[in-house]
């Protein structure tokens, strides 16, 4: 990938993150919900991705 790709890839994400924090305290949902639904979504695609691996290699 290059390095400009990588980088605007960076950017977005951030300013992704950034939107959905300014979003969700503009609708008044209290920072522990913003965290415990990131840290649900982080596990869920983390036991998604592990689930069609081998445990051999």
């Amino acid at each position: 990938m290059p390095l400009t790709h990588f980088l605007t890839l960076i950017a977005f994400v951030i300013l992704g993150a950034a939107l959905t924090l300014w979003v969700g305290f503009s609708a008044g949902i209290p920072p522990v919900a913003i965290l415990l639904v990131a840290l649900s979504a982080a596990l869920l695609l983390h036991l998604g991705h592990r689930e069609g691996q081998d445990p051999e290699s």
